[in-house]
């Protein structure tokens, strides 16, 4: 299950914070939406559901590009390693 390092900030406004590294980050909406729900615990089929209602996106476009921001929060080291 991916998951979002539990110490990492996001604002309303899709601000994002790492205290660990003093990294911080600007999204747009749906890259907000998404973080908050990872860091809600959400696993991967809840965040598509959602992302899929709340956007005018189709499941094979979600799926390349949530991958693409997956490997993104990986390099910038926002997701939790267990």
């Amino acid at each position: 299950m991916i998951s979002l390092k539990k110490n990492i900030a996001i604002s309303e406004s899709g601000f994002v914070f790492n205290p660990t590294t003093g990294d911080s980050f600007s999204l747009n909406s749906v890259g907000t939406d998404i973080l908050k729900l990872l860091k809600d615990g959400k696993n991967e089929k809840e965040v598509k559901t959602t992302v899929i209602d709340r956007y005018d996106v189709d499941g094979e476009t979600f799926d390349k590009d949530y991958y693409d921001f997956l490997k993104m929060l990986g390099q910038y080291k926002l997701l939790d390693a267990s």
